[in-house]
């Protein structure tokens, strides 16, 4: 009787502990709404064949700044990899700013609150960091271009356990590199 009260008491911990986020695919929306999901083998997603969506060209721009002086930060909601409208514009910025230098390199770090274990983080930081990759390739930004990279939870932006600290730790920071 002992054990199957033991059991039962770690089923009821284990299913307390999971998560609905599908770790699997990274959902972007484009600007009508329409779900996006992750390319298949001839590296285009159906999705996106579909909806019409093209590249657009902004040409070479005379600017040679180093990195833009907009703002570099995602941030998402708990346990969530999509990407809020608010920050769309920030993305699109990027995305001009990326294209304007085929040399311009672009590192996209996935980070999370605290909650959780170290391996989900990890993965849940990655598809953050996957999902702005995935917005910048919408807006034509070459995949040679930039990288995702995840910290889970070992870099927190901001300290503490408060909701206001975790909200600030959900995010996706975009960081250039030096010219190759």
């Amino acid at each position: 009787m002992r054990q199957l009260f033991l059991v039962f008491g770690a089923a009821v911990l284990m299913t307390g502990c999971g998560s609905a986020v599908k770790l699997d695919t990274v959902p972007v929306e484009d600007k009508s709404g329409v779900a996006v999901t992750q390319s298949n083998t001839d590296g285009e997603s159906n999705a996106i064949a579909k909806s019409g969506i093209s590249s657009v060209d902004m040409g070479k721009s005379t600017q040679q700044a180093v990195a833009p002086a907009f703002a570099k930060v995602v941030y998402f909601e708990y346990d969530s990899v999509a990407i809020k409208p608010e920050f769309q514009a920030i993305i699109e910025a990027h995305a001009r700013f990326i294209k304007q230098d085929k040399s311009r390199k672009v590192a996209l770090e996935g980070h999370t609150d605290e909650r959780g274990g170290r391996e989900y983080n990890l993965a849940l930081g990655q598809k953050r960091a996957e999902a702005v990759k995935n917005a910048l390739s919408l807006l034509g930004v070459p995949e040679a271009q930039i990288e995702a990279v995840s910290f889970g939870k070992e870099k927190p932006a901001v300290l503490g356990a408060d909701e206001g600290a975790m909200s600030k730790n959900r995010r996706a920071e975009i960081n250039y590199r030096k010219h190759l």
